[in-house]
């Protein structure tokens, strides 16, 4: 995908995408043993999102620590994709989903199915050694699905994922390029090493200049006081740590970020 389809997808220049982190959901060890609490958290959390200025969010089944390395459980797909339903029908934002730790399948038929407008796949192609063991990219059966189902649903996928150390060469830019000319991802995401942790701007700029005209997002660590240093060089920011308060998403925070970005 260039970057002008990222920007016609949001309806804006450089989107600004929040996470919206569901609390352990029915199955994982801290499911709290009230699902209707996990979707009024998650609903708060996206009109926070919508009221305080952002373009996009993501469903994320942050919650469910320890994740599972690849394919989730039936009751995770079910729980997930009632969450979105709700958010799809409730927000004016473009949603997205992120079923970790890495089943893309989930994402996608959830997407496709309940309307959601993109997935994140956080292992597309190649192998990664993560805490879950290792994970390997499925873009072959993505992709096909994905062109099986007729779906319109974008496939953001990450340049070496953050908690995570490639099984060989760890080029970001031989990864990227493999992840859009043979794996087929609409756009790249960029992070640093672990939840909350900005990547190098001058990656990113490595990035942007061996790929012009791909879309390209920062994926973690973006703050007020940082993400003046990635603008120049991406097209659009991913952000869930420093928007939360209280571990929730904060109208405040949301503002503090548009009016750094935006200048509004």
């Amino acid at each position: 995908m260039s970057s002008s389809l990222l920007r016609a997808a949001f309806g804006v220049e450089q989107p600004l995408i929040g996470m919206v982190h569901l609390q352990p959901l029915p199955g994982s060890p801290r499911f709290a043993g009230d699902f209707g609490a996990v979707i009024d958290a998650a609903l708060r959390d996206a009109e926070a999102l919508a009221e305080g200025g952002f373009d996009g969010c993501i469903v994320e089944n942050f919650g469910d620590r320890p994740f599972f390395p690849d394919r989730v459980p039936e009751v995770t797909v079910a729980a997930m994709a009632m969450v979105t339903d709700r958010l799809v029908r409730a927000t004016r934002l473009p949603v997205g989903v992120n079923v970790l730790r890495n089943d893309a399948m989930a994402a996608l038929a959830i997407a496709a199915i309940v309307g959601a407008r993109f997935i994140r796949v956080n292992v597309l192609a190649g192998a990664m050694v993560t805490d879950q063991g290792l994970i390997q990219g499925r873009a072959h059966e993505v992709m096909r699905t994905r062109a099986a189902l007729g779906a319109k649903v974008m496939v953001l996928a990450d340049v070496l994922v953050k908690h995570a150390a490639p099984l060989g060469e760890a080029d970001p830019v031989r990864q990227a390029a493999d992840l859009l000319e043979r794996a087929g991802a609409d756009a790249l995401i960029v992070t640093g090493r672990a939840t909350g942790e900005a990547p190098s701007p001058a990656l990113v700029q490595h990035l942007r200049e061996s790929f012009p005209s791909a879309a390209i997002l920062v994926g973690s660590g973006v703050t007020p006081s940082n993400a003046g240093q990635f603008l120049p060089f991406c097209d659009g920011l991913i952000v869930g740590t420093c928007l939360k308060a209280g571990g929730a998403v904060s109208v405040e925070r949301v503002r503090e970020l548009v009016s750094a970005v935006r200048g509004t």
